[in-house]
């Protein structure tokens, strides 16, 4: 493992003398309420199943026939909400253990019992609107995607569970009722009434990344010019994708960069679409909106393509050291997340670290020192749009002038200078292939 030098690469951020960083999610019109309420172990049984459309509970000497029908999915609530292989009970997935919890879910590893395959599993606590607002984003963004790319992480399959039932979720579906109380209460912004009495959830099944996050593969390594250049390839050819599809990530930090190592190469993989909007079907005065069943349509996707930063967002949104300076004023397009991929970038290259003050973990990130403290870039220009950045940071770093170009293009404190994702990938090509 790479030894660092800590006072170059790193600041602790104890909220005292420095800044306190949060690495963590900032609010998306309402702010994410307090960790979810653990109430995943009362029972031990499993789901009844039924379809988007209509309801047929299976009976317990049923169970097994069913498991061969792809319309199956059931899982077992377990009596300790941390999971134990041997107390695991489900038909079609089982969950060996957790590998990540957040502020408002929990992912676990599991097997697909029938093909053996390893896959992700995230549970999320539709228990209040900030909650299901989160979860629905992510469904949204996910579902509106009608093609694959191999370096956006791939949704297998949603499932709502509540009172012992589990429905698989299609997008936009009008006649699931549950489906439609979720959406009315994000909307709303409050808990309906009535609903839901009991833990309702949104279950995720996803491909599984074993090599971790970015900040985990790129800091227990040497330092390697061959993987940045790849990495910064495929990142930006994930961005590139998404916006043709018109989603907005919004939250793109390293965190939210798995590594799959399948192919025997690392393979990156955007992940975590709590924070991002599908703005196919909205219009710049009120793109806010939450998008129409249909929104990810072809024809949909076609009109809006290439158009995507013409769409006004308004959250300010995010987490502080990746977030663009007109995030901060709660204005911006789709040109943030060009900015947010700066940031990974240049902190890639140069490994640049901070420590989070909540985590406590070492994470990628750029920052700007101002005395004592140290300041998200974003934040920076913000308060002095005039500031120039010294990129590189190091004196001794290998970042050719071509990217040293293309990043400071990507960090240009006016949205309009800074290349939209089309223009990236091109550029990003050529910067890679000449250094």
């Amino acid at each position: 493992m790479l030894t660092f030098n800590k006072k170059e690469v790193m600041d602790i951020c104890d909220g005292k003398k420095r800044r306190k960083v949060s690495g963590g999610v900032r609010g998306c019109r309402r702010s994410v309420a307090g960790k979810m309420k653990r109430e995943a172990g009362k029972i031990l049984r499993s789901l009844t199943v039924e379809d988007n459309n209509h309801t047929e509970p299976m009976e317990e000497e049923e169970e097994e026939e069913e498991e061969e029908e792809d319309d199956c999915f059931s899982i077992s609530f377990l009596r300790s909400d941390r999971l134990e292989p041997a107390m695991v009970m489900s038909p079609r997935y089982s969950l060996l253990r957790e590998v990540g919890r957040g502020s408002y879910g929990v992912v676990y590893e599991a097997i697909a019992r029938k093909t053996g395959a390893r896959l992700a599993v995230k549970r999320l606590q539709c228990d209040a609107p900030e909650n299901v607002e989160l979860a629905l984003a992510e469904f949204w963004a996910l579902t509106s995607l009608e093609n694959r790319h191999q370096n956006v992480v791939q949704l297998e399959e949603c499932v709502l569970q509540r009172n012992g039932l589990a429905q698989k979720m299609s997008h936009g579906n009008k006649r699931s009722k549950q489906y439609l109380g979720l959406v009315e209460m994000s909307l709303k912004g409050e808990r309906i009434l009535g609903y839901p009495a009991e833990p309702c959830y949104l279950w995720f099944v996803m491909e599984f990344c074993e090599g971790g996050d970015l900040n985990q593969y790129i800091l227990s390594r040497r330092p390697d010019r061959q993987t940045n250049r790849s990495f910064m390839r495929q990142m930006t050819s994930a961005v590139a994708f998404l916006h043709k599809n018109n989603i907005v990530h919004r939250d793109l930090k390293p965190d939210n960069i798995l590594i799959s190592q399948k192919s025997g190469s690392p393979v990156l993989k955007v992940a975590d679409f709590g924070l991002s909007k599908v703005c196919a079907g909205l219009n710049s005065k009120n793109s806010e909106e939450y998008p129409a069943a249909g929104a990810g349509s072809k024809d949909s996707n076609q009109n809006n393509m290439g158009n995507i930063n013409k769409f006004w967002l308004s959250s300010a949104c995010g987490s502080d050291f990746y977030m663009a300076p007109e995030v901060w004023e709660g204005h911006y397009t789709a040109k943030a997340d060009i900015f947010a991929l700066g940031i990974i970038i240049w902190a890639m290259i140069e490994r640049i670290t901070f420590i989070d003050a909540e985590s406590k973990r070492e994470l990628l990130g750029t920052y700007v020192r101002q005395g004592t403290d140290i300041v998200p870039v974003g934040e920076a220009l913000l308060e002095n749009p005039k500031m120039v950045l010294h990129i590189p940071q190091k004196a001794r770093s290998s970042m050719s002038e071509g990217v040293k170009k293309l990043l400071q293009d990507m960090l240009a404190v006016n949205p309009q200078d800074r290349p939209d994702a089309f223009q990236l990938e091109v550029r990003m090509d050529q910067v890679t292939c000449a250094s």
